[in-house]
């Protein structure tokens, strides 16, 4: 069985609906139709009412990096609650090792180039980031609407472009099988041509959440 901060390939595809991207490289997935429309709405319009612009844990002097805009959804939200249990449901991993879940808003032109969501044992904010509850093991991300144009998710090392749909769910272990970072995982959040991206990210830890 995996760690509580762990799901597993095997935990994954046995829910009908999810398919595993095949590559040796990486273990990634996607399950179409995850959320139903109107929940998808509803985290739209949470998004909406309190996005910021989004950071970076680590600088790297780029300031057109990570050019969207951020929200932290409360727990005591119904639409988080609901979203919450359906992942709980698919991934088995305990909530207590859940972040809080982020929603993310880009407007046309704006991306997050490529980057892993692990966190960098060198970086200058790795005590602060991870000293508590440890690295990030998995990514769920949910795409909440349609995009007219570009805003697909880049996976470069495998040649795998995912475009948006909304309710589309894609997933990935960050680490390779010996627990340490995976590289693979490189993914860019590609400049969006027209219209407007709304995208719910939901990352687990190794210990739990306490930071």
């Amino acid at each position: 069985m995996p760690s509580p901060g762990e799901s597993s390939a095997q935990l994954l595809v046995a829910h009908d609906g999810v398919q595993r991207v095949p590559s040796p490289k990486l273990e990634l997935f996607q399950l179409r139709g995850f959320l139903p429309p109107d929940l998808c709405a509803g985290l739209i319009a949470l998004i909406d009412a309190n996005r910021r612009p989004s950071t970076l844990a680590d600088a790297n002097g780029d300031a057109y990096f990570r050019t969207s805009e951020t929200c932290d959804l409360s727990a005591e939200e119904g639409v988080v609650q609901d979203l919450e249990a359906r992942l709980l449901a698919l991934n088995a991993i305990d909530p207590a090792h859940g972040e809080p879940v982020q929603g993310q808003r880009y407007a046309e032109g704006q991306e997050f180039k490529p980057h892993c969501d692990y966190f960098n044992p060198e970086g200058q904010d790795w005590e602060k980031y991870c000293s508590v509850a440890g690295q990030r093991t998995w990514t769920f991300m949910i795409y909440l609407n349609a995009v007219e144009a570009g805003g697909g998710t880049r996976f470069k090392c495998i040649d795998k472009t995912v475009q948006p749909e909304p309710g589309k769910l894609l997933c990935w272990n960050n680490r390779r099988p010996d627990g340490s970072p995976n590289p693979n995982t490189l993914h860019h959040g590609m400049k969006v041509r027209k219209g407007t991206k709304y995208v719910i990210t939901k990352w687990y830890r190794e210990r739990p959440w306490g930071w």
